[in-house]
């Protein structure tokens, strides 16, 4: 942990690694998902948006080659020596014929000699044993990391959001990812409807329980033409203030292993799209004020689970 942080982040994580500026570039695969297609359900999670958590990936049916260059640019005019992970980010990654997964992510990790790693979004019921044996052999050539939406260990929140999957699916998704050595970040939501404070820390020790390598850990936002929109707008639910998201957050980090990275601390909202709470829009405030949280009242990353383990 650096003096900026009392966390472990995924900055500090890769110059560690690295020692240089990496980025990861969200791309498209065109990918759909088994929660919106009518597999599981045609609603998909009552939170997403109908570009699947994708509105910063690449334009859906662009070449992968076109969606990176286009990032690349940009970057390499202030960082013209990066690397960069190449990140299929829109809807479930994993979620298609093989032949067509085993494709795109051999063409992601060819894209550049500069790409060092492939991270893929996905869910924990679309890992079939052929699926992981493919991740298994790119990781043999660069790192793969597999980002799971689980959002909250508790079963009854998971059924109200629409996930679609129990939390045993999750489970025996990890071990086997990590049985072939390919990294595990979990995605997990503060302020799911109807949670209190100790639903959201018992999902932290939940997954202290297992091993996982990453964390990513969002917001809840509203965006327009979900379901979640209608239920706000009937005042179903509260919304937390920024406050009331960095306490919870930072006792969090404290009963969370202190090995696991924090790929993130705030969720991303489109602009456009977002109807509330506005102070997602502010990722950087919502980091300093975490920041500032943990310095004020002295309390790191583990504090709480190195207790535990004494």
């Amino acid at each position: 942990m650096n003096k900026q942080h009392n966390y472990n982040t995924l900055d500090d994580y890769l110059k560690a690694k690295y020692k240089q500026k990496v980025f990861k570039v969200a791309l498209n695969g065109n990918f759909t998902c088994p929660n919106r297609d009518g597999t599981i359900s045609k609603g998909g999670c009552i939170f997403c948006s109908s570009e699947g958590s994708g509105e910063f990936a690449g334009k859906r049916g662009t070449p992968l080659k076109d969606q990176f260059e286009e990032v690349k640019n940009i970057i390499s005019i202030k960082w013209p020596n990066s690397l960069y992970i190449a990140y299929f980010q829109a809807n479930t990654n994993t979620y298609g014929p093989i032949d067509k997964l085993k494709s795109l992510y051999y063409e992601a990790i060819n894209l550049d000699p500069n790409i060092v790693a492939l991270s893929i979004a996905t869910r924990p019921d679309c890992l079939s044993n052929e699926v992981i044996a493919l991740l298994s052999e790119i990781n043999k050539i660069k790192p793969v990391w597999v980002e799971l939406g689980l959002q909250t260990t508790n079963e009854a929140t998971a059924k109200f959001i629409n996930r679609g999957y129990d939390n045993n699916v999750f489970y025996d998704a990890v071990a086997k990812l990590r049985k072939e050595s390919i990294d595990c970040i979990v995605h997990i939501i503060n302020g799911l409807p109807h949670e209190t404070s100790s639903d959201m820390l018992k999902t932290i020790e939940d997954l202290n329980r297992l091993d996982i390598q990453g964390l990513k850990i969002h917001s809840l936002y509203i965006l327009k033409n979900t379901p979640l929109e209608a239920m706000y707008e009937n005042n179903e639910f509260s919304l937390m203030s920024l406050d009331d998201y960095v306490a919870i957050t930072a006792k969090q980090l404290v009963l969370l292993k202190p090995s696991i990275i924090i790929h993130r601390i705030s969720g991303d909202a489109p602009k456009d799209s977002l109807l509330a709470p506005l102070w997602g829009l502010k990722k950087f405030v919502v980091m300093n004020e975490l920041d500032k949280y943990m310095r004020i009242h002295n309390i790191h990353q583990g504090n709480e689970y190195n207790k535990k383990q004494e």
